[in-house]
């Protein structure tokens, strides 16, 4: 019977071991482990986040000697002397109001395009930037994307908002330059996964990586591909692993993904199948406000992602749980057989072991609003984080000579103030005026010259590099603060515009670094970095009228053709006499047609002649 207790005891305690280690951050026991995150959101979304870890001791790296660690950017890494490489292609805009805090504390999030920064092993400034465009240029041939297009015009040295993620010596750093590039229009598609799914070990065969299709993935309301490259040393000791994270976050339109793939265009439903609200004062027959919104959730994995889970990867750690969900204890979930489930001890996440070669989908049903088992909103979802800051950016005036820039950043709490550093890499023929830079608090009453406390400025130079502006800022509890500025448009040469130039030009996201706080009796989440990016511009600029040169380029054309084709039939073209000419045969029909013009003509001359 003690023994029996005992066992029972071990038995529970299995659970909650694995589940801490599926959320302590180091590094793992295992060379690689992959998981997937589930959590719905509200207004019937689901954020689901893949992450695949691996690593390679430094030893093995300088051998290339590779195993998990791919080779094909483990080369370049090491002929280019990269010591942290952080890697990001998004799409969309993450909706803080509805979804709450932005997954993985918005460090792997990126501007919209392609936002890359690395910190290189270089002795002078003119190396760094030799060894940067080297590296571009490789990760571009690697990832089918343009990042050969960062030139130094798109290129920046941040002084204040990054900072190292891995465990570098300080001789290291000593030596190193931080270079950033973005290119907010690049168009993010399928050709840009797939050589994201080559890196991991299983390619996409099996695993949660099995879940992974263009068509859904492409399909989100937010979606980011992160790579992140460090070097991590044990808090132990023991010897330090260069590690790779790649991680997918999207967060999907139920309703929209659950559309079958025949039916790709999705149309609208019948009168008879709408949802609407009736509590509403202006609902009647004509009239319907839509209560989708306002449903429980209800989806199985392979209605979402188009497919079930082909078992496990054979390469990850067995002691980590493949997927995990984000229900309260009283949502019902169900998987299919085999699987063992194990409950978070706060009752707020459950995951779950799958057996290696069998397929696996999980369901959750629809939940009852009557009745004696009804549930309600907090039994259906876990309430999604405040955000630590809101922020929105917007072009202000009019005009295509002047305009502004205005960023409105919102402090929720109502008792601790944020610490945060607000960067903007602008293009060089968007010239701002620094001394027009205004902040306006509302919600307090204080003294707006406190709440700009850095300033680093760069100034553009223009074809050499863009504008970089870095304020390192502070926000009181509960206050909004307004952040503008003026700046001045550049008329580019007619060379330097893209085939679309109406459409405009595109402007990267700021990136918004929030600091830890001093507070040692601060919550978790802001005892952390934490990032988020706004979203990005489109200027207009002056644009000439491009029908001129295309005019210039007809008339010149049409007199080059005219005058060739005269000389040409002067120089080439032989003129003789009708008696001169070879005799013709009469007897055949195209003989008795020529006699018969010839004829012809000789009357006509002959007539013209007595005429005269």
């Amino acid at each position: 019977m003690l023994l029996l207790t005992i066992q029972s005891f071990f038995s529970s305690l299995i659970p909650i071991f694995l589940f801490l280690f599926c959320h302590v951050r180091g590094v793992s026991a295992s060379d690689y482990f992959e998981q997937l995150n589930l959590k719905p959101l509200p207004h019937l979304s689901l954020l689901a986040s893949f992450d695949f870890r691996s690593n390679t001791t430094f030893s093995q790296f300088e051998a290339q000697s590779y195993r998990y660690f791919p080779r094909s950017l483990g080369q370049i890494l090491q002929h280019v002397g990269t010591k942290e490489l952080h890697l990001r292609f998004s799409l969309g805009r993450w909706d803080a109001e509805s979804w709450g805090a932005r997954p993985w504390d918005g460090t792997r999030e990126g501007g919209t395009g392609v936002e890359l920064w690395a910190w290189l092993e270089a002795d002078t400034d003119e190396e760094a930037d030799h060894k940067w465009l080297t590296l571009t240029n490789a990760l571009s041939g690697l990832f089918c994307a343009s990042l050969n297009f960062i030139d130094q015009t798109r290129t920046i040295r941040p002084a204040m908002s990054f900072r190292p993620e891995g465990d570098h010596p300080n001789s290291t750093l000593e030596n190193t330059h931080l270079l950033h590039g973005v290119l907010p229009h690049e168009v993010v598609c399928t050709e840009n996964l797939t050589p994201f799914l080559k890196l991991l070990p299983c390619k996409g065969k099996s695993g949660i990586s099995s879940l992974l299709d263009g068509h859904k993935l492409f399909d989100a309301s937010w979606q980011s591909m992160a790579i992140d490259i460090r070097p991590v040393c044990p808090p132990s000791g023991g010897e330090c692993v260069l590690e790779i994270e790649q991680t997918i976050d999207m967060v999907l339109d139920i309703e929209r993904s659950k559309r079958p793939r025949g039916n790709p265009i999705p149309r609208p439903p019948p009168g008879h199948d709408l949802k609407c609200n009736t509590s509403k004062p202006y609902h009647s027959g004509d009239t319907c406000f839509p209560a989708d919104l306002l449903d429980s959730q209800d989806w199985t994995l392979d209605q979402v992602f188009g497919k079930t889970m082909k078992g496990t990867c054979p390469l990850t750690d067995p002691n980590v749980p493949p997927v995990c969900i984000q229900a309260p204890e009283r949502r019902d979930v169900y998987t299919t057989g085999g699987v063992t489930e194990y409950k978070d001890p706060s009752g707020l996440s459950r995951c779950y072991q799958i057996p290696p070669d069998s397929e696996f989908s999980l369901v959750l049903p629809r939940m009852p609003r009557e009745g004696e088992n009804a549930k309600t909103d907090a039994d259906e979802m876990v309430v999604p984080e405040t955000p630590l800051l809101y922020a929105e950016r917007s072009f202000t005036g009019h005009g295509q000579e002047r305009g502004g820039v205005q960023s409105i950043l919102t402090n929720p709490s109502p008792d601790t103030e944020v610490e945060f550093i607000y960067m903007e890499s602008l293009p060089w023929f968007m010239r701002i005026y620094l001394h027009t830079l205004k902040t306006r608090i509302e919600g307090i009453s204080g003294n707006n010259e406190d709440v700009i406390e850095e300033i680093y400025y760069r100034p553009a130079l223009d074809r050499a590099r863009g504008t970089q502006l870095e304020l390192r800022m502070r926000i009181p509890p509960a206050s909004t603060v307004f952040l503008t500025y003026d700046f001045e448009k550049t008329i580019l040469r007619y060379t330097e515009y893209p085939p679309d130039a109406n459409r405009g030009f595109d402007v990267a996201a700021s990136v918004i670094t929030i600091l830890p706080s001093s507070d040692p009796n601060a919550p978790p989440a802001r005892q952390k970095t934490s990032n988020l990016r706004t979203t990005s511009l489109l200027l207009s600029l002056p644009t000439p009228d491009f029908s001129m040169p295309y005019n210039v380029i007809i008339f010149t054309s049409t007199a080059i053709a005219l005058a060739f084709g005269g000389l040409y039939n002067i120089l080439v073209r032989r003129f003789v006499a009708a008696d001169e000419g070879p005799e013709v045969d009469v007897t055949g029909i195209k003989g008795k047609i020529i006699h018969g013009v010839m004829g012809l003509l000789k009357k006509i001359k002959g007539a013209k002649g007595k005429l005269e």
